[in-house]
């Protein structure tokens, strides 16, 4: 009955427009404990994981009597299909951003998916004996493991699943149930030699002996809240939320761009957004422009931020006149110090704009009392001067 079952589900999930589907046990994830662990003791985490390491290996602690998993994947577009006009400097959302929230897209699968065994399970009379939980990126389980162990590819160099039709550019959720359900055969690492992502990456935040130092991930500095560390600003070029580049590099990810779902097409002016307004945007505008988006999840400083560093990193000397009043007025301390910086990268030292930076710098720096921007004020002025 499990394998009719089984099969009833993957023509289900095809139906539904899932574009992989896979079964593997709900057997403890042992392998993960040892590399977490030292993750974690050489304080390489994100802090974004969920916290308690036996919940993300034995799913027992958070489920009763699980006895399969099942994990899906949906692939996004990895090119954007209208013209980005020439009006102004732009910034960039990774392509894991692109569209609606794929937290959302997923539940929505998934909760579809769960409906329908639920239906079977009424139609066999025993409704009341299967339960399935659904989760993302934000429950307790690894989903890259979930997936390679169900078949869906396996977890490359840089800690992402490559799947063979789809490459790295896919979502994935994972649903957990007591239905005893065949495995697959999990996914066989396919980097041979490759270590492209390694070398592409510009902190070499993902570590030749396997793993990733999240804190050195350009994709985690740009979801940090406070001031960015000076040593990656330049590093992140345009981009305001996320990083793309070791998936750019992978010898699996190229040519690939799918356009299957239409609530994931990237909009232009969202994932491409003119950065100089991203400065002076109220609460009201963001949530209208970029709440929908899964780079909006960390509010709206981050990106303000980082929209600042960007002006800096183009060269957008006409940015100057909003960079001052941020300077000037903003509440935030991280955009002041941020601000400053920026202007001390813009300013030419022989040009008609250094007197004018120099008296808006002096002015912020004779009321500023927060010592990571009086840092960024003072760093400003001397390299002006």
């Amino acid at each position: 009955m499990t394998t009719s079952l089984k099969e009833k589900i993957i023509q289900e999930a095809a139906r539904l427009g899932i574009d992989k589907i896979g079964f593997t046990t709900a057997e403890p994830f042992l392998e993960l404990k040892e590399p977490i662990e030292r993750q974690r003791a050489a304080g390489q985490n994100s802090g974004f994981e969920h916290q308690n390491i036996d919940e993300r290996i034995y799913l027992e602690k958070t489920f009763e009597n699980p006895q399969s998993i099942i994990s899906i994947a949906l692939a996004y577009p990895t090119k954007i299909h209208q013209e980005i006009p020439k009006d102004g400097k732009r910034g960039q959302f990774s392509r894991a951003s692109w569209g609606t929230d794929y937290h959302f897209i997923l539940r929505d699968k998934m909760q579809q998916l769960i409906q329908f065994i639920q239906e079977v399970a009424a139609a066999e009379g025993i409704e009341n004996h299967w339960r399935l939980a659904p989760q993302v990126d934000t429950g307790e389980l690894v989903d890259v493991a979930v997936a390679q162990r169900a078949g869906l590819g396996f977890v490359g160099r840089n800690g992402l699943l490559i799947t063979e039709e789809f490459g790295s550019w896919v979502y994935l959720g994972e649903i957990v149930t007591n239905i005893n359900f065949e495995p697959d055969a999990p996914g066989v690492f396919g980097c041979g030699e490759c270590t492209r992502c390694i070398k592409a990456c510009p902190t070499q935040a993902i570590l030749p002996e396997g793993g990733l130092n999240a804190q050195v991930c350009l994709a985690y500095q740009t979801q940090t809240k406070g001031m960015m560390p000076e040593k990656f600003r330049k590093k992140i070029s345009n981009v305001i939320y996320g990083c793309d580049i070791c998936q750019l590099v992978c010898p699996y990810n190229q040519g690939k761009d799918f356009h299957f779902h239409e609530e994931m097409e990237p909009q232009v002016d969202e994932v491409a957004p003119l950065l100089q307004p991203m400065l002076t945007m109220t609460n009201a505008e963001f949530k209208k422009n970029f709440a929908h988006l899964a780079g909006s999840w960390r509010g709206k400083k981050p990106l303000q931020r980082n929209a600042i560093i960007a002006l800096a990193n183009l060269h957008d000397r006409s940015a100057l006149e909003e960079l001052y009043k941020v300077l000037a007025n903003d509440v935030r301390p991280v955009l002041r110090g941020t601000a400053a910086w920026a202007i001390g990268q813009l300013i030419r030292k022989k040009s008609e704009e250094r007197e004018t930076a120099l008296v808006y710098l002096q002015a912020a720096l004779e009321v500023e009392s927060d010592d990571e921007a009086l840092a960024e004020i003072n760093q400003a002025i001397e390299k002006i001067k």
